[in-house]
């Protein structure tokens, strides 16, 4: 009955909760170009996952041509690549990479995620701007650039693999921070008779009554547990070269941890980490809690791997595999005061299946121009953590993620895009070279001693606060800061040919009466969350 009754109240949060992404939908979502909308510069996008889409939508919306350019077949990134059985870790209200996304549920599978990607692609026409198959190998200046050398800094305009017919005005990159999968090999692994198979090969895997040992003990790791137990798994254990922290899967709780201002740097450490420590790890704080502050890489969001650690279900160990046996393997067990590779106590553990859970491979914006990158100014120390600092004609939109606490698929997408998008129309708003480098400096200097390094690790108040401070430190900018932030606002083209910006404050609702016309709007469904059917 208790449990019924949390069933309902759940239907009825996620129902406020669709209702709350109808009302984002219809007044924050730009609207889709018409065939009369006028096109005012080219910007190519390089990546066609989240990032690209949501990016190459922006900016469409907003005035400018694009072309998307992706070496995979199809659009999604990291999430065509992984099992249907991932989810978000995070709560779908923090990963809103476009204001037309619509979830069904707080944590939705890859599916789900890519539906909406594609969903996004179809309305903004984008699907008319893509090039599939078509792996990005150099970017070149163009003649036309306003300065060709590179220390005086852009806007340059650009020719992607070598073609001068096609010149761009702009250019994104989001190439995103996970490319092909990482295969590691271990200590005679072929005299295992069983299976080894990285994390993203887990669709279609028998696991009843089997012993799975996981490789890796990040979000990836955690995945492969739980599918595992739940798939009748005889047992999973993880065992982890490194620790991750574990933060509990909770909306209000993740959004003060994502929030906590890091500028505060002992109380951080003092708060947020003793309270991890004392509720959520509680009598797995000696066996899985990190040495490291928690505010210093991206932890694991994650409730149910802990509940099996204390079921018996599943089970965690530090450590470094020595040795492959036909049934197992041998491994170095760490205590927690031990250091990563400090020979511990030998030990053997069986295993039917091997799992690879050691991520994926970062991928290389060497296509770029080396100059764009001077010593000590290459990502991450780059000016708001994604402008190069020779040139703001380029934005590298989450390709220069390192660690953080927060989300990289949410609000601050359309902001960089919207940012450049002002950078490409109003000269100048242009920040120019030596500020660039100013501001990074800054930075390093303010955060100097800081755990997880100074651009390398933020929480998501950073960059808001970054990205304001930017809209308003430069009075040329000041009148832009509602269309940089919120997207309020609209360029277009005078009768004189020249490109103008206005907040349409007086025709508002009639642009609401567009924004429900001409965008694929989805109805909030009651539901009780389960097998059970929508009602």
């Amino acid at each position: 009955m208790i449990k019924c009754l949390f069933k309902i109240l759940e239907g009825i949060i996620l129902y406020l909760y669709e209702f709350i992404q109808l009302f984002i939908n219809v007044f924050f979502s730009p609207l889709p170009p018409t065939k009369d909308s006028p096109r005012i510069g080219h910007v190519a996008v390089i990546g066609a996952g989240i990032t690209g889409i949501s990016t190459a939508a922006h900016l469409r919306s907003h005035g400018f041509e694009v072309t998307i350019f992706d070496e995979s077949p199809d659009i999604g990134g990291i999430w065509r690549r992984v099992n249907s059985t991932s989810n978000l870790q995070i709560n779908s209200l923090f990963y809103r990479f476009h204001p037309l996304a619509f979830y069904r549920s707080f944590y939705p599978f890859r599916d789900e995620i890519l539906a909406q990607q594609h969903k996004v692609l179809t309305t903004y026409g984008l699907d008319k701007c893509i090039r599939f198959n078509t792996r990005v190998t150099k970017i070149e200046r163009h003649s036309s650039s306003s300065s060709q050398d590179s220390k005086i800094g852009g806007p340059s305009r650009w020719i992607v693999n070598g073609n001068k017919s096609e010149v761009f005005d702009g250019l994104v990159v989001t190439i995103g921070t996970c490319g092909k999968p990482r295969i590691i090999s271990l200590p005679n692994q072929d005299q295992f008779k069983g299976k080894i198979i990285h994390s993203c090969e887990l669709d279609d895997l028998d696991y009843t009554g089997k012993s799975v040992v996981v490789i890796g003990g990040a979000a990836s790791g955690v995945e492969v547990a739980e599918t595992a137990v739940a798939k009748g798994a005889k047992k999973a254990t993880i065992l982890a070269r490194s620790d991750k922290w574990f933060i509990p899967r909770n909306v209000i709780l993740d959004s003060c941890l994502s929030m906590f201002p890091y500028i505060f740097k002992t109380l951080t450490t003092l708060v947020p980490e003793q309270l991890i420590r004392r509720l959520h790890y509680r009598d797995l704080e000696e066996k899985m809690t990190p040495t490291f502050p928690l505010y210093s890489s991206t932890p694991v969001v994650n409730n149910a791997f802990f509940r099996l650690v204390r079921q018996g279900s599943a089970d965690y160990h530090r450590g470094e595999v020595t040795s492959v046996k036909s049934d197992g393997l041998e491994w170095n067990y760490r205590l927690r005061s031990q250091r990563k590779g400090e020979e511990g106590e030998k030990k053997f553990i069986n295993a039917d299946i091997i799992v690879l859970a050691s991520g994926y491979h970062r991928p290389s914006m060497d296509f770029l121009p080396k100059d764009l990158f001077p010593d000590g100014y290459s990502s991450p120390n780059m000016y708001l953590q994604c402008f190069p600092v020779h040139d703001p004609s380029i934005v590298c939109t989450n390709a220069t993620y390192v660690d953080g606490f927060g989300s990289v698929g949410s609000l601050h997408i359309g902001i960089y895009a919207r940012l450049l998008a002002l950078f490409l129309r109003r000269p100048e708003t242009r920040p120019s070279s030596q500020f660039m480098r100013f501001w990074v400096d800054t930075v390093r200097i303010f955060k100097r001693g800081f755990f997880g390094g100074p651009l390398e690790f933020f929480t998501y108040p950073e960059v808001c606060i970054w990205l304001a401070a930017c809209m308003l430190q430069c009075p040329e900018r000041i009148p832009y800061f509602f269309f940089v932030m919120f997207g309020f606002g609209e360029w277009y083209v005078a009768k004189d040919g020249s490109s103008r910006f206005r907040y349409p404050i007086m025709n508002f609702w009639s642009r609401i009466m567009k924004q429900l016309h001409r965008l694929p709007l989805e109805r909030p469904q009651f539901y009780i969350p389960g097998p059970q059917q929508r009602v």
